[in-house]
């Protein structure tokens, strides 16, 4: 995936269209707080960002199950199915028609031209977005989209979301009331930005939104309370007088009723806030056939996401360095995420944006995070929290080597309660005892004496115990120590600049011959900075 930075006048081709998503994601991440915070309207409930990210998400992930497509027609439509299933809250259902839009006018054009569509150009552009604006029943600003470039075009599309998102307090009492801007508008905008960044290489500075201090209102008569619940699901078998009939059957039962439709996936996606959630489903059964159906309470301040948000229960998220490590940790099971390749130092690099951001990829509500001595204690609290009050449910395990981690790979059952599994895990990762070995840089003296640049120095505990001419050497008098206290499987993961084979010989030989009773396992993982690393258990 790109970064969504690219040169100016960049097409709107496939790969331009998953970049946009991929910068989207992470804008809503950097803007999260700032959107729930502006949530008042149609329920105070703090969840506009939340929603609006897991929907694009969904989006993202969908147009990624063919990332090397090069047809924009397909990949407009992945974008669109994906949001429609996966759209969560009111603003989540008007996100997915947005895109939509994109996909309904991007197919009219490849199927009304002589030649093969390669790209959205901007008068596309311009057509989708009001098709969108058409599909959702709103009105997004009052600028038409110019048509000599796609760069300019993108830039007052996103100018002029600025002027309609800061009316919107003059349009809505309840937005001026809590003096607050529209929260889906300003998610919108993070989008509409987001594509200005891809396209453009430039990013605009937009102000931040905060709410205002309330002015005081007069007393008026108390107001019913609002519905409990709010109940989303896809309904398939469902014609359009059939829509419209659930439409008017849910307007009866509640409020905030969306029912939007996808030309490419087929059915409807239904949206309600009702104190009835079981009537909402019996009149989806009524019409059609409900699947994927959620039930939420509607509870103000609430920012975390219902079971149904998650495209799988539990996931494994290692931070991981080196190609080879990263393809060992993938193979069993586990998401990676991985320093930045040009760090000089890959243990201080990961951030709790880029931590949070790999925990939503999850696409998980379970995530057991391994960070395997690659990220900062303050930086996975910051990052870990931040995912919790999203409604994730996070366990950090205290893994302080990738040799631990895979310790507590080999034992992760996802069947198994995750209390249970997040224990049985750290257990093993705490039972296998590790040490690394580096080469000396520089004359120093050490616990195990003077070494002297070249030297192999065996490490554990953070202290040096071993000091041998070589690698090889350190190796094997970090392995005897290891080994004090017992142990049956010996891991041993190669890093980037070794001779792999003299040191595997070696290794193989010692172990072969000193310690008979124990399994050796070798991988090259290509990891920088230590040597080696080296597990028992």
């Amino acid at each position: 995936m790109g970064s969504g930075l690219a040169e100016p006048g960049r097409a709107l081709d496939a790969f331009a269209l998953r970049d946009w998503a991929h910068t989207s994601v992470g804008d809503l991440i950097t803007h999260i707080d700032e959107i729930n915070r502006l949530n008042v309207f149609p329920v105070a409930d703090s969840d506009t960002g939340v929603n609006m990210l897991f929907t694009m998400r969904s989006a993202l992930a969908e147009a990624n199950t063919d990332a090397k497509s090069a047809d924009v027609v397909k990949t407009a439509a992945a974008l669109s199915a994906g949001a429609l299933n996966g759209a969560r809250g009111n603003s989540g259902v008007i996100l997915s028609q947005i895109l939509r839009g994109i996909a309904d006018v991007t197919a009219r054009a490849a199927a009304d031209s002589d030649d093969e569509l390669h790209q959205i150009d901007a008068a596309l552009l311009g057509a989708a977005l009001h098709r969108g604006v058409d599909l959702v029943v709103a009105s997004m600003g009052g600028r038409e989209i110019p048509g000599e470039g796609l760069s300019p075009a993108v830039t007052v599309a996103g100018e002029a979301a600025v002027i309609a998102l800061e009316k919107t307090p003059e349009q809505l009492d309840v937005l001026g009331d809590a003096g607050v801007v529209d929260a889906g508008g300003r998610g919108l905008l993070v989008l509409l930005d987001a594509l200005r960044s891809t396209i453009t290489g430039q990013a605009p500075n937009r102000k931040v939104y905060e709410p205002a201090p309330r002015r005081p209102v007069p007393e008026i008569a108390a107001q019913p309370p609002a519905p409990q619940f709010e109940v989303m699901y896809l309904l398939g078998g469902c014609d359009t007088e059939g829509a419209d009939l659930l439409r008017e059957r849910l307007d009866e039962l509640g409020e905030s009723v969306a029912i939007a439709t996808s030309g490419v996936v087929g059915g409807y996606s239904v949206h309600v806030h009702t104190d009835d959630a079981g009537a909402a489903i019996e009149a989806g059964l009524t019409f059609g056939d409900p699947r994927r159906i959620q039930i939420s309470m509607l509870t103000s301040g609430t920012s975390g996401l219902p079971p149904g948000s998650w495209t799988r229960e539990r996931a494994v998220l290692a931070v991981v360095d080196g190609d080879g490590a990263a393809e060992l940790f993938s193979g069993e099971g586990a998401c990676v995420l991985r320093p930045d390749p040009l760090a000089d130092d890959p243990t201080t690099v990961i951030t709790a944006q880029q931590l949070l951001r790999a925990v939503v990829d999850t696409g998980a509500a379970q995530v057991m995070i391994l960070p395997n001595g690659f990220v900062l204690a303050e930086e996975l609290v910051a990052g870990c929290t931040a995912a919790i009050g999203w409604g994730i449910d996070v366990v950090p395990l205290a893994t302080g080597s990738m040799v631990q981690g895979l310790a507590a790979l080999a034992v992760h059952e996802p069947g198994r309660q995750a209390v249970n599994d997040g224990y049985t895990m750290a257990r093993a990762a705490g039972s296998a005892r590790h040490g690394e070995v580096r080469v000396a840089t520089e004359t120093a003296l050490t616990w195990a004496g003077t070494c002297e640049p070249g030297n192999g120095l065996g490490i554990a505990g953070d202290e040096v115990l071993i000091v041998a001419p070589d690698v090889a050497l350190a190796a094997t008098g970090l392995i005897d120590l290891l080994l004090v206290a017992g142990g049956e499987l010996i891991t041993v993961l190669v890093g980037q600049g070794i001779d792999a084979d003299s040191v595997e010989s070696a290794l193989r030989a010692h172990v072969h011959d000193r310690h008979p009773g124990s399994e050796l396992v070798i991988y090259r993982t290509g990891h920088r900075g230590d040597a080696l690393l080296i597990g028992v258990e």
